[in-house]
């Protein structure tokens, strides 16, 4: 038996696999404590089966567990007190950045304040040369005076980024087994261990993250992984990663820079996963869910990744340094908060009402209106089912709500200001679709829409029309598609190594001797972690560039090592077709430089097989087939409501209507269809003008 948890910022998704079956549970999260979350979301699951807790738990083999935990420390800054060394002359580094903006003209913002502060950062009387050559030894006094600036300075973690301690790191080393001493139980992170990267910005900004996190994370794995063991699970707990891969709790505690975008990078595996027919199809995945809205483009079945990710704003939050699956985020979700400011204009989100006190249908306190409450003052959900009759609603506390806030405010009807707060959310939505899709080249209305999270079926059609998309899916485990991202993801570490060199003085010896180390490093982390995987492999790039350009492209290497002028030739050929298709243009007559290589190894796991919903729970039924709800193109009218267990595989549903699952609820427009799929998918047939 397997769990899989994502924990959100208003619900904590359980998927359970056991058998090939799949089961979903949906629980509140609980942000002062968010293992309760977890352990009430398996509680869930226990009481289905008419066991305790700990006898389900004593079945887990695995636990997977995917978190914005680390992502919202940073962002809240509740992180520890960090120190930063660096080398003396370059204190500077994290305020000066990499520069941009993201609206050059906009100068109502205060240049960003650096993720360390000047007063806790430090320079080292030291000087490493870009050949690794030692320009100003560091004594082992200079070390010592610094750890004790440090201890005066009362940090709780210490970061440490030299320069070129990429290609000698010696330096890095002797700072590290000083503060080890003379900073008993304060985390230290060497940046050559951790991001052996070139750019300096980009290496100091992920060591200081990383140390930051240091103290905060590996208390809450922890004290996670204790509370579970005292609960009666015995077996593996994996973390989510950043670049939509699997790593072992322990291994994420050391290095929990690498769990900053945990859940939102599995929605994206999640979609590939449920397009396998469809491996060549062009795919928009977005995550609904209760406080944020996620997207991505899956292109011919690969995982979208990026080096240009940041924290916060783009220029003016923290770059981590490392690749990620390239997920847009914003405060879009079914707990945003709608408002009508002083100038009589509507606004939905970013701010949540998130799952405490939650919106005011939830009856925890609330009193905001939210675009869960606008959804059931519109009539698209039951009070009686939702979450499948866990957790029943207050229309009336919705209806005041939105009358309070939104009717009142512009002059309109309940049900019209309804109407409104669900459109302009759906339409913030539309608008971080296009600017993912057309900043690519991507025409959205070539492209299959495939939805997730427990809010994506209110506006899911709508969202698509608007997009152009002819079709939408929304799969059989939708409520929890990133929870389900996390059982078919694979376990992979990345390494990395810096080598400069050039095919015009290609330096084959240096950079076989690098490969053989990363691979190495695979061979062993399969041989470790990966031991159990049911496949492994090894993947090698290299990141190069023509002469005098700032930026590199990764590219996948055709051999594992260059024994001849054949292989080398290869490798230039797939640089210019990569460039091409990267940039547009390419230069097959120059030559290319090589800067840094990497490693990954792959291992793969135990798949399930198809999943199915949870067992319907003894909540009451409908009292009919048919609802009053509310659509702006034929107002208030009764419509059909259908439960997708009930559709025949090909049945076809016209709009207006309302499908129902156990844990989501999908509203198909008046101009729409809707089919259940031969996978248990719901596909949505979109008619109307563009």
């Amino acid at each position: 038996m397997r769990f899989s948890i994502d924990t959100g910022g208003t619900f904590t998704d359980l998927v359970v696999e056991h058998d090939g079956v799949r089961r979903l549970f949906k629980a509140p999260t609980t942000p002062d404590d968010p293992v309760r979350g977890m352990l009430d979301a398996l509680q869930l699951a226990a009481e289905v089966d008419g066991i305790s807790t700990r006898t389900l738990l004593e079945r887990g083999e695995v636990l997977i567990h995917a978190t914005t935990y680390a992502l919202n420390a940073v962002l809240t800054r509740t992180t520890a007190r960090t120190g930063l060394v660096v080398t003396e002359g370059h204190e500077a580094v994290l305020v000066l950045r990499e520069g941009g903006r993201g609206d050059p003209f906009d100068f109502s913002y205060e240049y960003p304040e650096p993720y360390v502060p000047q007063a806790l950062t430090f320079g080292a009387p030291e000087r490493i040369g870009a050949s690794g050559d030692v320009v100003r030894e560091l004594s082992q006094a200079a070390a010592v005076e610094i750890a004790h600036r440090l201890a005066a300075a009362e940090v709780e973690a210490v970061a440490v980024c030299l320069l070129w301690s990429i290609v000698n790191p010696a330096h890095e080393r002797l700072l590290g087994d000083v503060l080890a001493c003379e900073l008993p139980g304060v985390p230290v992170t060497l940046s050559h261990e951790l991001n052996p990267a070139i750019r300096e910005y980009r290496r100091a900004s992920s060591a200081a993250i990383n140390a930051s996190l240091h103290p905060l994370m590996s208390s809450y794995l922890s004290s996670m992984q204790e509370r579970l063991r005292e609960s009666g699970f015995g077996g593996r707990v994996l973390l989510v990663s950043s670049t939509g891969s699997l790593l072992d709790a322990n291994t994420v505690a050391e290095a929990p820079v690498h769990a900053l975008n945990s859940g939102p990078s599995m929605a994206p595996v999640a979609g590939v996963h449920e397009l396998q027919g469809e491996r060549e199809a062009t795919a928009i995945v977005v995550d609904v869910g209760g406080t944020s809205f996620d997207v991505s483009v899956v292109r011919g079945g690969h995982i979208p990744r990026t080096r240009e990710n940041w924290i916060g704003p783009r220029f003016r939050g923290y770059m981590t340094g490392f690749p990620s699956v390239d997920v847009r985020s914003i405060g879009a979700g079914g707990g945003s908060i709608a408002h009508v400011d002083e100038g009589g204009l509507l606004h939905v989100g970013p701010d949540s009402a998130g799952s405490i006190p939650g919106p005011a249908a939830y009856g925890r306190g609330g009193t905001q209106a939210t675009v869960t409450d606008a959804a059931l003052v519109l009539g698209y959900l039951d009070p009686q089912r939702f979450l499948d009759g866990a957790m029943q609603l207050d229309r009336a506390a919705a209806e005041a709500a939105i009358a309070a806030h939104v009717a009142r405010p512009l002059a309109l009807g309940v049900p019209e200001a309804a109407a409104a707060v669900l459109g302009l959310a759906t339409q913030t939505m539309v608008a971080a679709v296009e600017d993912v899709t057309t900043s690519q080249g991507i025409d959205p209305a070539e492209a299959v829409l495939v939805g997730g999270g427990g809010a994506a079926g209110l506006s899911l059609g709508a969202i698509a029309q608007r997009l152009g998309c002819r079709t939408a899916l929304l799969p059989r485990s939708a409520a929890g598609l990133s929870a389900v991202g996390a059982l078919v993801s694979e376990l992979a570490a990345d390494f990395a190594a810096v080598h400069p060199t050039s095919t015009a003085r290609f330096d084959r010896d240096g950079v076989n001797a690098t490969l053989d180390e990363l691979r190495r490093r695979c061979q062993s982390f399969i041989e470790g972690p990966g031991r159990a995987a049911a496949s492994t492999s090894i993947e090698l790039f290299a990141e190069a560039r023509y002469p005098s350009q700032v930026w590199e492209v990764e590219i996948p290497l055709p051999v594992a090592r260059f024994d001849g002028e054949g292989d080398l030739s290869h490798l230039c050929a797939t640089f210019h077709a990569q460039h091409e298709a990267t940039f547009g243009f390419s230069e097959p007559g120059s030559p290319v430089e090589l800067i840094s290589w990497r490693g990954r190894a792959v291992c793969e796991l135990p798949q399930p097989r198809q999943a199915t919903e949870p067992p319907a729970r003894s909540c009451p039924k409908p009292s009919s087939g048919w609802r009053r709800a509310w659509f702006a193109e034929v107002g208030l009218v009764q419509v059909p409501v259908h439960r997708i267990s009930d559709l025949a595989v090909g049945t076809s549903v016209s709009g207006p209507a309302i499908v129902e699952a156990a844990l989501t609820t999908v509203v198909i427009g008046p101009s729409h269809k809707a089919r259940r799929t031969p996978g248990d998918a719901l596909e949505l047939m979109i008619g109307g003008e563009r």
